[in-house]
């Protein structure tokens, strides 16, 4: 596997270097979408888009894009795409939630309410469609159409499971496939497939991401416990404490099966701050965040088996180093 100097895991810089140049032109494509003839939706959108994250999911894009020579136009239209529509489900997560930072800024429906963030949100939403359009691919765009459904479903299943005792680790992985991996799925699919592909190397740069989706929603449902309110943006074990159940909480739940305060806070309507304080702290122990991460490392191994079929370049010793980043990042 490639690593950074003296082991340490790559920087987001080392990773994308091979594509930093396409990666340029889609964060000048987001800037430019903000340049609108309505300043108040011009500053909206400037906000949104200034919010960088670390732009995962369009790099992937055209990490996978790059095995063979292909219109760089078309893999870096849908980069975009794929970035606006992660944006769009952000500004929607966050009205629903009624989150009030993302990312340390403030959110569009703690700043304007949701109903303009509903609104900004269809917008992004509208604008990564186009995009889209312009790869003049149909088996693409019928791929990004059915990840609109699937992260609407992932959505949907988290809400209507939410203090269900009854919910299984099988609907969590549906769920996290759903809401996220769906995503880094079409990423990686749609890049290999605008480039040319040939078959076989589309479905492992489609595995590929799938799985690397899987392991980073796992992280982030592991630095939910794990982290800080300040590294992570929100507080610690908030997931729980809204009744959804994931990946450590299940392993807290199958390592302490008798009387357990996770299933306790789960079926007690007036979510007692007393036990969710029992819940949160049974799933940050060593043991059970040590097996969570095990999860994600496996999830990661199995995307990295897929990668032998692909040419040793740069840009798959970056894919590889990602998969390093994901598990070891802190927010």
């Amino acid at each position: 596997m490639a690593h950074s100097p003296k082991g340490a895991p790559a920087a987001v810089g080392e990773i994308y270097a091979p594509i930093q140049s396409r990666l340029d032109r889609v964060e000048a494509k987001l800037i430019e979408l903000a340049n609108v003839k309505f300043p108040f939706l011009s500053e909206m959108l400037t906000h949104v888009y200034g919010s960088t994250g670390k732009r995962a999911r369009p790099a992937i894009t055209l990490l996978a894009a790059s095995f063979h020579p292909h219109d760089q136009y078309k893999s870096e239209v849908m980069a975009t795409a794929v970035e606006l529509l992660h944006i769009a489900t952000l500004i929607h997560d966050d009205t629903v939630d009624d989150s009030a930072i993302r990312r340390g800024r403030a959110t569009i429906s703690s700043m304007f309410g949701k109903d303009i963030a509903v609104l900004v949100g269809d917008y992004v939403f509208a604008s990564s469609a186009t995009f889209v359009c312009d790869t003049e691919h149909v088996g693409v765009i019928r791929r990004f159409s059915e990840t609109i459904m699937e992260l609407s479903s992932g959505e949907l299943r988290e809400r209507v499971s939410a203090h269900d005792p009854s919910q299984t680790l099988d609907d969590y992985y549906q769920r996290i496939y759903n809401k996220t991996a769906s995503l880094f799925r079409t990423a990686g699919e749609t890049g290999a497939t605008l480039s040319g592909a040939p078959s076989e190397q589309v479905a492992a740069l489609s595995e590929y991401s799938r799985e690397l989706g899987m392991a980073f929603q796992i992280v982030d449902d592991i630095l939910d416990f794990q982290g800080d309110e300040q590294e992570i943006g929100k507080p610690v074990g908030s997931d729980l404490a809204s009744g959804i159940m994931t990946l450590p909480a299940f392993i807290a739940v199958e390592t302490h099966p008798n009387e357990n305060p996770i299933i306790a806070y789960l079926e007690d309507p007036n979510g007692d701050a007393a036990l969710l304080n029992r819940s949160v702290e049974m799933v940050r122990s060593p043991e059970v965040i040590a097996e969570a991460y095990s999860e994600a490392s496996r999830r990661c191994d199995l995307a990295r088996a897929t990668l032998d079929s692909l040419p040793n370049t740069p840009s798959r010793d970056s894919l590889e180093m990602l998969l390093d980043y994901v598990v070891r990042r802190r927010s």
